[in-house]
Order: structure tokens, then sequence, then C-alpha cells
């Protein structure tokens, strides 16, 4: 089932770090992550909360559990507002604090994590990273040429997400697909559920014609807007058709292009005739893909130092500063190694 990817826990209020705890616990165990690792992940959560509450006053904490083919992970991701960091690299020393404590949070949540990153800035705030695998031996042999990172959270209130974002693999390409069902709520949801199942079953690799494929299959529903990108293995290329307001901006070091989509609702009213942009991945090696529930006058350039972050970090600092809050929101940032 498409759905959130991420669940959103407001971390502002020390009286509800335990029931954040619990509920993370959880999710992790039903998510099939280790024992073992579901321990450590406590004490993960046990840190992020203490440092929201001690530099943060409306901190958040974004949870998501990915199955990863069988090699499952939980990602937590700290958001706030504080004030930002001088030296990011030596806060994560133990030992050194700003607040007379011990100062052994941030590098215990290191040492426990498998992957884990903090980007700061003075006056905007930080994003704290830490990624935890149930097997990590197994993760570490995963084939890691096209990383995608998607960060999708329902609208505040709801139980099921409005958007919906998945891709499909086999050993000429990848397609990725960000849809977004009118409205919100089950409905929505279950628009961008009948697009999924049409996307998965879809043989071809065209993206406009695997759009006119889920424009007939979801008639019976609200309908969506929809993007869906490829990237051909073989020649390198990205390309990609979108009919509706989904965000997708392809980029690399020296080049930039907002991609332009067709007017329309899948499954009610799409053009007769589309044609696929494409994109050469020596010139665009990254891509961002955003719902209508984020403000999409996104300024990289306020993120300086970002080509040396994962993606999650990226997309935590867009969906920071640019999440409408009243929609389902959905940011998803994929690059070619």
């Amino acid at each position: 089932m498409v759905d959130a990817t991420h669940t959103s826990f407001a971390a502002s209020d020390r009286s509800y770090f335990s029931l954040i705890k619990k509920e993370i616990h959880r999710l992790a165990t039903e998510g099939g992550i280790n024992p073992a690792r579901v321990n450590e992940l406590d004490l993960i959560v046990a840190e992020m909360t203490s440092n929201l509450f001690k530099y943060s006053d409306d901190g958040e904490i974004l949870v998501g559990v990915f199955a990863n083919g069988g090699s499952p992970y939980i990602e937590l991701i700290s958001i706030d507002n504080g004030p930002g960091m001088v030296n990011p690299a030596r806060m994560m020393q133990d030992g050194v604090s700003t607040t007379k404590t011990l100062g052994h949070g941030l590098g215990s949540m290191k040492r426990l994590s498998d992957v884990f990153e903090l980007y700061s800035l003075i006056g905007w705030g930080t994003i704290v990273l830490s990624r935890v695998y149930s097997d990590p031996e197994k993760a570490a042999k995963e084939k890691l040429d096209l990383i995608i990172r998607p960060i999708v959270v329902c609208k505040p209130g709801e139980k099921v997400s409005g958007d919906g974002f998945t891709y499909k693999r086999t050993d000429k390409y990848i397609k990725l697909m960000l849809a977004d069902g009118l409205g919100h709520g089950p409905e929505a949801n279950k628009a961008v559920n009948e697009a999924e199942r049409a996307f998965k079953i879809f043989p071809d690799y065209s993206p406009t014609e695997t759009l006119r494929f889920i424009h007939q299959d979801i008639k019976k529903t609200r309908g969506a807007v929809i993007n869906i990108v490829g990237y051909n293995f073989q020649d390198k290329t990205w390309s990609s058709t979108g009919v509706g307001n989904i965000f997708l901006r392809m980029f690399g070091p020296a080049n930039l292009k907002n991609h332009m989509s067709y007017n329309g609702i899948v499954g009610h009213n799409i053009p007769n005739t589309m044609n696929e942009q494409l994109y050469a991945a020596s010139d665009f090696n990254q891509l961002i893909l955003c719902s209508d529930g984020i403000k999409t006058r996104i300024e990289q350039s306020r993120y300086p130092m970002m080509y040396k972050y994962d993606q999650t970090i990226l997309a935590a600092a867009i969906y920071k500063d640019h999440a409408r809050r009243n929609d389902d929101m959905s940011v998803v940032v994929a690059k070619v190694k």
C-alpha cells in the first residue's frame, strides 16, 4: 500500500517524550527491525528528544520504516528552528557541550547509528539524520547506483496520505512516480494506490505511455496529478512526463532546470499529445520531486555545502522551510552515483 513514508512527532513538550519513544519502538518492531537494534534505537530517541528540548522550542521528529528489499531500516530525522551550531563537527565529539552537561549525546547517537549526519546553519536551525539497519552487514552490500530518498507526510489530523511515492526497477531502467490524489484523506489515498497498482503492472519504460495507462485505470477514482521520471541505465538519460502540479527540478553541479508539466488531472482529463522531456545525467545527476503540499520557490543556494550530505538531509531541509502544513506533503530527492 502506498502511504506516508514518515510519521511526524512534535517534540516541543517534554511530557510527550516517553510516548514518542514507545511509538517509535512499536514502529521499529512492527517493521521487522532486529530487537537488539531496537534497544539501541531507544537510546538514540532519548538523546534526540533531549537535544530538541534543550535547544529548540518547536522541534519535530520524522520517523520512517523502510522494507528496503528485505533489509529493513528505520530513519529518524530531527528538525528544529533553533540557533544552529557554529562548528557541528566539534559538537559531535564527546565532552563538548554548550549547556554544562557531559556532552555525550551527539557522539553516542553517532556510534549507535549506521548512518548519522548533522546539518546546521547559524540562525536557521539543525537537521539530524540517524539511520539504523536491522542487519548492517547486509545493508553494506546494497547496490547504490541510484539513491532515492523520499519524505511523504500526511496532512496533520489525517490517518492516511493522499500523496504517494513509488518506483519500479529492472536491469535496464528505473521509474519513479510521485502522485497526489485530489484533496486528501482516504479517497485521495485510494486514487494514488490505484495509480500505483497500474504503474507497477505497466510493462514498458515510457513515462508518457505509463501515464496514459494509469489514466485509463483510475477513472473511477477522484483522480490525481502525477509526474513520472525514468532513468535509463544504458544511455544514462532521464526522461519525464507530468500532468498537474507536481514540481520536478533537475540539477547537477553546474546546471538547474525546472520541468514543465501538462495541465490536467490523470483519471479525468489529460492532453491528447504529450512528449517526454529528456535530461542527460552528465548535466543533471540529481532531481527533486515535490507535491503541492510543498511551496516550490526553493532556493538551493540557501543550503551551502549540501552536496556533501545524504540526500535525505536536502529533502528534510526543503520540508523544514517549505511545508505548507495544511495538506499532504512530499519531497523526493534522487541522485545518480
